[in-house]
């Protein structure tokens, strides 16, 4: 395997709309190009089950 140990970005679609995705060794961050803002991962917590709570939470906090 090939150790990821400098950040990946890759441009990605999604429905009509272009994404920035940047892997590095501290998680992933998904962009809507032109934007700076944008979700955010750690490994740590896609691993351990909190990534579905974050998820949760931040679907919870938009829809208000």
């Amino acid at each position: 395997m090939t150790p990821l140990d400098k950040p990946l970005r890759r441009a990605l679609d999604i429905g009509e709309l272009s994404y920035t995705l940047l892997l590095d060794a501290d998680g992933l961050k998904l962009t809507e190009k032109g934007k700076r803002k944008g979700v955010e991962l750690k490994w740590t917590d896609l691993v351990s089950g909190d990534a579905a709570l974050a998820a949760a939470l931040q679907a919870s906090v938009a829809a208000s």
